[in-house]
């Protein structure tokens, strides 16, 4: 037969395959929400945090709060994080997965060497007792090619960029709640040294508190249990200022943890100064679609099990094999690698499954499944997002009023016991009165202090709520 012929016609035969190859399976289309998205926060009606013009969550957010040691342990969330670096990792596989799906569009290769030397058998054909000695040396390349006419790798490789792209938005999400996390822990271990330093201040007070009651006992101006009353307070104080040791402590290895550092070999230096609250955007409702890390994981997940329904349908198309062969090959070693010994072959091979029992029907509808999960997933990550935004909203906006009633609260209370303390000195009221106005003074000051960290709580939760300075970037991979 004509080799030159027969090359023509499969290469005609081939590109006719080809030109027919089509993918299977639907398209992906985002799907819509259950319901339209709002055009603006109701938590901001009447309260605004800033302009969006005026400022931007930057991906260095926690830079706006203006704190010198925050900033370089922020830094240092990136580097040494043992979570981050594990999700880092699965972001590597998942990118290094596309390049192995990516790979089925090619054909593959092979080489090998075979050399053998048999003898047959004297009783097959001949009478004689024992059979010729015959050796044969092969050297063959073998290429095999499945082209993707129903596009079934096409599908794959979609599948894999997705998965790569949501692994990239999980990387992204992970960091951020890493550094949410530090940030609500560090400011809540500086809250805790500012009430350690009212309850150092107040326990000064105390001390002198007694003294005074002491003189005046001594005096026989009061009772005994005046003193008693003024050892009391003053003991019951020192306890609460060491039981704040026990919660900066956790606080303090809480960082370290984050920062992948052993809390043994880790302290930060009390400091009771404090930065305001920087100003936070909040956005409009549609920008938090591509600023949240999570919403774009979860539409990315989305594309990747529609994806895998157009694997699952390409299961019902015929696979078609194409394969070629050509090497070496002689009885002798030394005629092996000489013009003559050479040997080609052509071919192709199609197959399909005309019964599997339901298998490729179940493989389909658990793909459609999945797929709807995911929806379902998507739009929940979507509601929960506008929630958390909404809350740490509210609770700014609230918590915003209830620190100026509080301060007034705090400077009653002050007066107060300003007020009682120079009425006992007159001998005009008992102790106890001073003591009630001292307590009432001390807890209103703490729950300022409170109300102040959970201030910051919100602060931080508000802007890892609308995805910190995340920006959706599109994988080429």
């Amino acid at each position: 037969m004509n080799v030159t012929r027969f090359t023509v016609r499969t290469i005609v035969v081939f590109l006719s395959l080809l030109s027919a190859a089509c993918t299977v399976g639907p398209d992906y289309v985002r799907p819509t929400l259950v319901d339209p998205l709002p055009t603006a926060y109701k938590e901001l009606e009447g309260w605004k945090v800033a302009q969006p013009h005026d400022v931007t969550i930057t991906e260095r957010w926690w830079e706006r709060y203006d704190d010198p040691i925050l900033n370089p342990l922020m830094a240092q969330v990136a580097l040494s994080n043992l979570t981050i670096a594990t999700t880092e990792a699965r972001f590597r596989q998942a990118r290094a997965a596309v390049q192995g799906a990516r790979a089925g569009y090619f054909p593959s290769l092979t080489a090998g060497a075979l050399a053998t030397r048999s003898s047959r058998s004297g009783s097959i054909g001949t009478g004689n007792s024992g059979g010729a000695v015959s050796s044969n040396f092969q050297l063959p390349f073998d290429v095999s090619w499945e082209p993707d006419l129903w596009g079934r790798i096409r599908r794959e490789v979609e599948a894999a960029q997705a998965g790569a792209q949501a692994s990239a938005a999980d990387l992204a999400a992970v960091t951020l709640s890493a550094q949410a996390e530090l940030a609500n822990n560090y400011f809540q271990l500086r809250i805790q040294d500012q009430q350690k330093q009212l309850l150092d201040d107040t326990l000064a007070l105390y001390r002198k508190a007694l003294e005074l009651t002491r003189n005046r006992f001594e005096a026989g101006l009061v009772a005994k249990t005046d003193v008693l009353q003024a050892e009391t307070q003053l003991k019951s104080s020192e306890a609460q200022s060491m039981d704040l040791g026990v919660v900066r402590s956790q606080r303090e290895h809480a960082i370290a943890l984050l920062i992948g550092t052993a809390p043994a070999s880790f302290s930060l230096p009390p400091s009771a100064v404090i930065n305001s609250i920087p100003p936070i955007p909040s956005g409009l409702p549609s920008e938090l679609l591509e600023r949240r890390p999570d919403i774009s994981s979860a539409e990315r997940r989305m594309a990747a099990a529609n994806a895998q329904i157009g694997i699952a349908t390409a299961a019902y198309y015929p696979a078609i094999r194409l394969s070629a062969a050509a090497g070496l090959e002689s009885s002798s070693l030394a005629s092996w690698f000489t013009w003559p010994s050479r040997f080609w072959a052509l071919g192709g091979a199609a197959s399909a499954t005309l019964f599997d029992g339901g298998v490729r029907t179940s493989l389909s509808d658990q793909a459609i499944a999945a797929y709807d999960a995911n929806v379902a997933t998507y739009r929940e990550t979507v509601l929960t997002a506008f929630q958390e935004v909404e809350d740490n909203l509210a609770a700014l906006r609230i918590l915003q009023d209830e620190i100026e009633i509080q301060k007034q609260a705090v400077e009653a209370a002050q007066q107060v016991v300003a007020i009682t303390t120079n009425q006992y000195q007159v001998g005009s009221v008992a102790y106890l009165t001073v003591l009630v106005a001292q307590a009432t003074a001390l807890a209103n000051e703490r729950t300022a202090l409170s109300l102040s960290g959970r201030r910051f709580t919100a602060t931080v939760l508000l802007v890892k709520a609308l995805g910190g300075g995340w920006v959706t970037e599109k994988q080429n991979d």
